[in-house]
């Protein structure tokens, strides 16, 4: 893909042809396509991790399909929004223009560009290894989120025990006996209630065939 991606930045969806979630994305993504398939510095493609871009998935850590990535070809990140025709067409547009970069040296602040010097300045295995050592933080905050959610989640499991067991406590004590007897009392009472009706009924009846006497 390196000729296609040269001087662009790219929007790319990686998917698997069996995947039910790909295919609904796939009338959004190739309506995309089309509209972005001449264009001088953006590409949108799809990379099939099932068939001849397995390797390229693989190479840019794809676990799950659709993942959809954006950005500088040599440092992908993950698009996170909305997956609807309209909310990818907004995000390429705002997105996706030209950014300052080692051949748009023009588009760089100064500060950027003293960057630039520096990195281009260095031999291959520093700039590898200070590359690395970066990516190792993301992943050790990544690590740091998710063990933050394993604790709330073990906490939540905690309370939702000792919930079951307040619940089962306060059952035992008695609670579902008082509403057994509640409903027997008001089915009790509207038993009462409509033979009470009834003899109401019946006693007009019986004071005329009295007064016929």
């Amino acid at each position: 893909m390196g000729e296609l991606t040269t001087g662009k930045r790219v929007f790319l969806n990686f998917f698997a042809p069996w995947c039910g979630h790909c295919k609904r994305l796939k009338p959004a993504w190739d309506k995309l396509m089309q509209e972005y398939s001449e264009h001088p510095s953006i590409l949108v493609a799809e990379v099939d991790c099932a068939g001849g871009g397995k390797s390229k998935c693989d190479e840019w850590g794809v676990e799950g399909t659709p993942t959809l990535k954006y950005g500088d070809p040599n440092n992908l990140e993950d698009y996170k929004g909305a997956r609807d025709l309209d909310a990818l067409r907004n995000f390429t547009e705002e997105s996706l223009g030209p950014i300052c970069s080692p051949d748009r040296m023009d588009l760089c602040d100064e500060e950027k560009k003293e960057k630039l010097d520096e990195f281009m300045a260095m031999p291959m295995s520093e700039l590898k290894f200070k590359i690395k050592k970066q990516e190792d933080l993301i992943v050790s905050a990544e690590k740091e989120l998710k063990g933050f959610f394993e604790k709330i989640q073990r906490r939540y499991n905690e309370a939702e025990v000792a919930k079951a067991k307040k619940e089962k406590a306060i059952k035992d004590a008695g609670l579902g006996l008082m509403k057994a007897v509640q409903a027997y009392n008001r089915q009790r009472a509207s038993g009462d209630a409509q033979a009470g009706a009834k003899g109401g009924a019946a006693q007009p009846r019986g004071h005329e065939g009295f007064a016929e006497l």
